[in-house]
C-alpha cells in the first residue's frame, strides 16, 4: 500500500512541476506551418488496434528540446503477449517520463525518453481444474526512442519503441524481467 501512495505522490509532483515551468516552444523548427504549442494529447492507435490496449497520453512542452510525458494504459499487457486460450490481463498502468528532442528538421525530429511506469492488476491463466492468478503489480524503469513528424499546424505522429525492466519478482518468474514495447502515436497539439 505504501508503494501505491508513494508512486501517486511522484506522479502528482511531476505534474505540478510541469505546470510551474515557463514554456518557450513546442517545436524546435522555424517552419511557419508548425505552431508553437505548449500541450499535446496523444493516442497509441497501433496497440489499440493490435492488442486492444487503450494508451492515451499528455505531453507538456517545457522548451523546444524537452517535454514531460504522462500516460495512462488501460488493459496494459506485458510486452506483446496475447490473451488467447483463456489468458486474461486485468491490468492498467500509469507512466511518466521526459522526452528529449534532437535536430531541427522542419518536418519532424528524433527523441529519446527515460520513463517510470507503475502497473497494477492481475493476470489470469487457465490451469487444469482452476484459474491461476498472478499479481502484476510492479514498478518499471525503462528508456526508449522515437521519431515524431510534425505534419500540420496541430497534428504530430510517429513510431516509438522502448525496453524496460520490471522490479517484481512474481512478474519476472511468470514472464521475464525485461519488457519490450512499441507503438505509433497520433497527437493533437494545442
Amino acid at each position: 500500500m505504501r508503494k501505491h501512495i508513494l508512486s501517486a505522490f511522484f506522479v502528482v509532483g511531476l505534474a505540478l512541476s510541469a505546470f510551474s515551468q515557463q514554456v518557450i516552444s513546442s517545436s524546435g523548427t522555424n517552419n511557419p506551418n508548425i505552431g508553437a504549442f505548449d500541450n499535446e494529447i496523444k493516442l497509441n492507435f497501433l496497440n489499440l488496434i493490435v492488442l486492444g490496449s487503450f494508451e492515451v497520453g499528455y505531453e507538456r512542452f517545457l522548451s523546444d528540446s524537452h517535454s514531460l510525458d504522462f500516460q495512462l494504459h488501460i488493459n496494459d499487457r506485458f510486452g506483446y503477449n496475447s490473451q488467447k486460450d483463456g489468458k486474461n490481463y486485468k491490468t492498467n498502468s500509469i507512466q511518466s517520463g521526459m522526452n528529449f528532442y534532437f535536430g531541427n528538421n522542419p518536418n519532424g525530429r528524433f527523441y529519446v525518453y527515460p520513463f517510470l511506469k507503475f502497473r497494477f492488476g492481475d493476470f489470469e491463466d487457465p490451469s487444469p481444474g482452476a484459474v491461476s492468478t498472478t499479481d502484476m503489480t510492479a514498478f518499471i524503469l525503462g528508456a526508449g526512442f522515437g521519431y515524431k513528424w510534425e505534419v500540420s499546424e496541430h497534428f504530430a505522429f510517429g513510431p516509438y519503441a522502448s525496453v524496460a525492466r520490471n522490479f517484481s519478482e512474481v512478474v519476472s518468474d511468470k514472464f521475464t524481467a525485461i519488457e519490450p514495447n512499441a507503438g505509433f502515436s497520433l497527437g493533437y497539439r494545442f
